[in-house]
């Protein structure tokens, strides 16, 4: 008789294998769920479900001098290339996260009361070192996520036009010369961080900086005038560890006309 056709039609007749048996039928049938359920997320050993009204993402709750801007779009507007469910936890959870820190790390420091994230940045020794770090990151991460949500928009992408056309192809040869490079050194950034095109004493290049660290910050002295956020919890629901595929999705999203903007705000600052 065939070994494994027994040890299949056999029965546990232990009554102390019961218990066990049952937490082990439990564990494979969670593990069918998470692996044949395409739309749940695995976080911290629970199944998500695919989030519904009945599941509203609750942001942290923010009070203090900063509050958490409203998306310019709907958090499903720049589907396929980014998914709702990571636009919504993005926005409500991380960046909600990212104020509601700064709010209490100010709220500190009473030297702090009427400067805005960006002068702290671009001063941050002024800032007292009991609470510096915290500001460094949070009000980073704040005006990061700021600048982002506006750096895309619904049917955005294609080539660049106007004013930051010329000067991508003054600089790098060609637009798609610079996408790659942009690209590139976003994939490079190890951990998370963030890749950007900046201005630096009036010529334009690309940089990446660690953290929420922002290009504000004395030790780069320039002026971001397009940034992707390559942190995981940007991308990770959609395309897991390819952080390469999301770094060429994000062009069909750019918002050229707001990189315009910034390349002639650029000059005043």
């Amino acid at each position: 008789m065939n070994l494994f056709w027994r040890q299949k039609t056999m029965t546990n007749t232990n009554p102390k294998s019961g218990a066990a048996n049952a937490v082990s039928a439990s564990r494979r049938s969670f593990i069918r769920q998470a692996l044949f359920t395409p739309a749940s997320v695995l976080v911290a050993g629970q199944l998500l479900a695919p989030h519904s009204a009945d599941a509203a993402i609750q942001p942290p709750v923010v009070s203090g001098p900063f509050t958490l801007p409203p998306l310019p779009y709907k958090f499903d507007s720049l589907e396929p290339h980014i998914d709702a469910l990571t636009m919504e936890i993005h926005h409500d959870r991380h960046h909600a996260t990212y104020v509601k820190n700064l709010n209490d790390a100010v709220a500190k420091a009473p030297i702090l009361a009427g400067k805005t994230p960006e002068d702290m940045l671009r001063n941050l020794g002024k800032v007292p070192e009991a609470v510096r770090t915290a500001v460094r990151n949070n009000a980073g991460g704040h005006v990061n996520h700021t600048l982002f949500w506006t750096l895309m928009t619904p049917g955005g992408g294609g080539e660049p036009t106007g004013p930051i056309a010329d000067a991508i192809k003054g600089t790098f040869g060609s637009f798609a010369a610079f996408r790659t490079a942009f690209n590139e050194a976003g994939v490079k950034r190890f951990g998370s961080g963030w890749v950007w095109l900046v201005t630096k004493g009036g010529k334009m290049e690309i940089i990446s900086t660690p953290n929420q660290d922002s290009p504000l910050l004395t030790e780069y002295k320039s002026y971001p005038i397009l940034g992707n956020d390559v942190w995981e919890h940007a991308y990770y629901l959609k395309y897991q560890n390819k952080r390469a595929d999301y770094l060429k999705a994000w062009w069909n999203v750019i918002n050229w006309s707001t990189v315009n903007q910034r390349l002639e705000m650029a000059k005043k600052a």
